[in-house]
């Protein structure tokens, strides 16, 4: 029942950067304004990360390259962070998000983060650590 609960949240995960990278270039005007002013090349960066998003997303689906895909997820929403705390922190900015939008914005980075965390295979191994339970093979 676990493994099947984890391959569709890693399926809907995957799915999701897939569609949020996709984005990147359907609307990237929307993103551009989020990059942090000290970054350059603002929309290169968005295709960039747009780019990231659907490539670590697809290979979150391949068995075989999952793992890495998702600590590069990880490394990818520790990247953006910035962003999304350069909206927080000009809300005059982004006067189509309230600001308590923005704000919530960065518990969520730590949601996903810790979403691909389970996918790392890492979180099994610590949670069978701490239970005390060994795995064979």
């Amino acid at each position: 029942m676990m493994r099947t609960l984890k391959l569709v949240m890693k399926g809907i995960f995957g799915l999701l950067f897939v569609a949020a990278g996709a984005n990147h270039f359907v609307n990237p005007d929307f993103y551009v304004p989020m990059m942090p002013p000290y970054l350059p090349w603002h929309r290169e960066l968005v295709y960039l990360s747009g780019v990231c998003k659907i490539v670590l997303g697809v290979l979150l689906l391949v068995p075989s390259c999952s793992r890495y895909s998702a600590w590069g997820l990880i490394a990818l929403l520790l990247a953006v962070f910035p962003a999304n705390l350069h909206m927080a922190l000009n809300p005059a900015d982004f006067p189509k998000i309230s600001e308590t939008g923005l704000w919530l914005r960065l518990p969520v980075q730590g949601v996903l983060i810790a979403w691909a965390y389970w996918f790392t295979g890492r979180a099994e191994k610590t949670a069978d650590e701490l239970s005390g339970v060994r795995r064979i093979g």
